[in-house]
């Protein structure tokens, strides 16, 4: 997966990284900038999708599309594909440019939608990637744990660098009986929720 990154993907992920240090060099404010995962969490995620049982996989929080590259080599991997919501335009126009020209279009769905009303209906999630606005983080981990698959996996991203904001999610996971629940706790931290039995 990691070894053959096609030279596409590969050159998109550069462009993209390159835009978002640009973005944050010149003081962009942050809801108008782009905000790609660091390249090591991108692996991450990547492997944990690999790994994830059979059932759908979901990404609230598209952005540019550079978290769901990463996602997209493991689905080509694994014959899987990977649902990507985003409800800002701007951003889903570069998404739009960035699966086409990373050639990932055969197993990336795009969804320009409100999340909340885009998994309605949607059940057997087995991987679910959240990296939204903050403050709802946990109206999405309600809105995601009951779709888990037993053995599903919530990766919510953030959560050292926004702590507060996330701390009402992040008490919720650790008492809720349906997850077992850790923060790993590199670089920007990740809550990792996996669904129990």
């Amino acid at each position: 997966m990691f070894h053959d990154v096609p030279e596409a993907v590969q050159t998109r992920m550069a462009e993209l990284k390159e835009r978002g240090l640009r973005d944050r060099a010149d003081g962009t404010p942050r809801m108008q900038r782009l905000r790609e995962v660091p390249e090591a969490v991108g692996r991450f995620l990547a492997m944990l999708a690999a790994s994830a049982p059979d059932g759908r996989w979901v990404e609230i929080g598209t952005s540019a599309g550079y978290s769901t590259l990463w996602l997209a080599l493991a689905a080509r991997e694994t014959g899987r594909r990977v649902t990507t919501f985003e409800i800002l335009e701007w951003k889903v126009e570069l998404a739009r440019e960035t699966f086409a020209a990373a050639r990932v279009e055969d197993v990336v769905e795009l969804v320009h939608a409100d999340v909340r009303a885009g998994l309605e209906g949607v059940e057997g999630v087995s991987f679910a990637f959240l990296d939204s606005e903050k403050e709802d983080y946990l109206e999405l981990y309600e809105l995601v744990v009951p779709k888990l698959v037993p053995g599903g996996l919530l990766v919510a991203d953030n959560v050292s660098d926004f702590h507060d904001e996330v701390q009402p999610m992040l008490d919720r996971a650790e008492a809720d009986e349906r997850v077992d629940a850790v923060v790993v706790p590199f670089l920007t931290g990740q809550l990792l929720a996996r669904r129990r039995a």
